[in-house]
């Protein structure tokens, strides 16, 4: 990958030494896999531009989203800042079970990193230290590393190969959300890094 290349995708140069480090680590060594590594990350983290999870709801937008968490629109109320949230929604899941650890592991990276379990993962394979230090991920170089970590232990290479766009996103969302904008993103990646 080239400067260039990252000019034509429209990424600030700050990500070309992340990105090639990633590619280089986790085998992310063909313009097809490293188009849709760029191509989800893109449609993940509003083009490279958003690395923290967005936990500014307004209670009625809180019911419809967790409604297991909030059943009501009156039992979201008490919840009106983002630490709130996050604790409601993340707390006693996900390894989080100190008070505190879902807001403290909340979402971060160009993949949005999020849970206790996942920050012990990525720190124990990386050597990165994000449990004490879980803000280490909204800079270039860790949240490209944790994307990366996170593409390598969910086997994505395999279905970048194959093109496999829905399990692709699916191991990356959960579901299918934005399926068609993550597709256009790979395939013009993909055209700038000349592998299509």
């Amino acid at each position: 990958m080239t400067n260039d290349q990252l000019k034509a995708i429209g990424l600030d140069e700050k990500w070309l030494q992340p990105l090639i480090d990633v590619f280089a680590k986790y085998d992310i060594s063909t313009p097809k896999r490293q188009a849709s590594f760029i191509g989800q990350c893109q449609h993940e983290s509003g083009n490279f531009k958003v690395l923290e999870e967005n936990l500014h709801y307004k209670p009625d937008r809180l019911h419809i989203v967790f409604p297991s968490r909030f059943p009501t629109v009156e039992s979201a109320l008490p919840f009106d800042t983002p630490e709130k949230i996050a604790n409601k929604i993340y707390g006693g899941r996900m390894g989080n079970l100190e008070d505190g650890d879902g807001w403290k592991y909340h979402g971060r990276g160009l993949i949005q990193l999020t849970g206790r379990d996942n920050y012990k993962s990525f720190s124990d394979s990386s050597g990165v230290d994000a449990i004490n230090n879980p803000d280490l991920l909204l800079q270039p170089e860790y949240a490209c590393l944790s994307a990366g970590w996170y593409w390598n232990k969910r086997n994505l290479n395999m279905a970048a190969d194959a093109s496999d766009y829905k399990t692709m996103t699916q191991r990356i969302n959960g579901g299918l959300l934005g399926l068609d904008d993550r597709i256009a993103k790979i395939q013009n990646v993909e055209k700038i890094l000349g592998g299509s």
